[in-house]
């Protein structure tokens, strides 16, 4: 079984083919995850082909959280997920995150979901704040969410975002 492979199929299913994907990036929360996930963590990105409404970042992350479960192993009482699927929201202006962790610079919003803005676009290009992980910042990803943030219709709704 790909893990890989076998999400992004999921993830298809319900937000349309992949539109863009960045190549592996290594993460730099890689000890974060190690027990649970191992050591020579990689990130991807994917961008998907359907809009999404602003507002469904906790949609979103619910079904993320049912799509890793699939993929899991299971020792005994014990989930080792194979995927880590983080939801974000890209519009012409921020990259926003969700997350079930509460931090100081993390909005709430519902469901055990918050908002955590990773990315600003202003003069030109996508910059970083204080609080932003590097994953986020890295070379490949900043030409990935540009790529991304090119793709928008002029004409595009208000109330619509890019997965």
């Amino acid at each position: 079984m790909d893990a890989l492979a076998d999400s992004l199929k999921a993830l298809e299913r319900r937000f349309g083919r992949v539109q863009y994907e960045t190549i592996e990036i290594e993460t730099s929360l890689a000890s974060d995850y190690r027990e649970e996930m191992g050591d020579n963590l990689m990130r991807r990105f994917f961008s998907f082909e359907k809009p999404v409404a602003r507002g469904s970042l906790p949609e979103l992350k619910g079904i993320c959280n049912k799509i890793e479960p699939m993929f899991a192993d299971n020792v005994g009482d014990f989930v080792f997920r194979t995927v880590n699927i983080d939801p974000g929201i890209l519009t012409p202006d921020s990259l926003a995150m969700a997350s079930h962790r509460e931090y100081n610079h993390r909005l709430y919003l519902r469901d055990g979901v918050f908002a955590e803005v990773a990315l600003i676009y202003g003069r030109g290009r996508f910059m970083r704040l204080p609080w932003t992980i590097a994953d986020y910042y890295d070379n490949e990803a900043i030409v990935f969410f540009k790529r991304v943030r090119d793709s928008f219709e002029l004409v595009e709704q208000d109330d619509q975002a890019r997965v």
